[in-house]
């Protein structure tokens, strides 16, 4: 059974078994999260993100239309992900470029992930890190702007 906080503001949408929900969440209609995930306080959640299982999202991580969390994704406190490449205000892109996170990867506190990117399999973003170009799987990228630093 899954468990939402009463204290979140969960539209329709999906979340899969044993999943948790904590409080002070917004997660709007039409999200898909998976099993077992564990999303945490002060996260919001677009309609257009889909999470895989057992996806861990930490504290004042926002995810916006577009996103994809493969299965077993870590993604860090306050963490930040974007999906529009030329944001103005009060002009919203009808072109908007998710990011896609896949299987085992990992992304640190304060990482800044640009708009359309891809992290690779099993991956690690260190904290702090701007990803500004898709990284390899097994790459570890640390900086600004992120750079491969080894493989694990």
């Amino acid at each position: 059974m899954s468990m939402i906080h009463p204290l979140a503001d969960v539209a329709e949408c999906t979340i899969g078994e044993g999943s948790r929900v904590w409080q002070f969440v917004v997660i709007f209609k039409g999200a898909a999260i998976g099993k077992d995930c564990n999303i945490c306080a002060h996260s919001l959640i677009e309609g257009d993100v889909v999470l895989g299982n057992r996806v861990t999202v930490k504290s004042g991580v926002y995810l916006w239309d577009g996103t994809r969390l493969e299965d077993d994704v870590f993604i860090g406190p306050n963490a930040t992900f974007t999906n529009d490449k030329h944001p103005r205000s009060k002009n919203y892109s009808d072109q908007l470029s998710g990011i896609t996170v896949k299987k085992g990867a990992s992304i640190g506190a304060n990482a800044t992930i640009l708009p359309g990117l891809t992290i690779g399999i099993n991956a690690m973003v260190g904290a702090g890190a701007v990803v500004t170009k898709d990284v390899p799987e097994n790459a570890v990228v640390i900086g600004n702007p992120a750079e491969v630093v080894r493989f694990v």
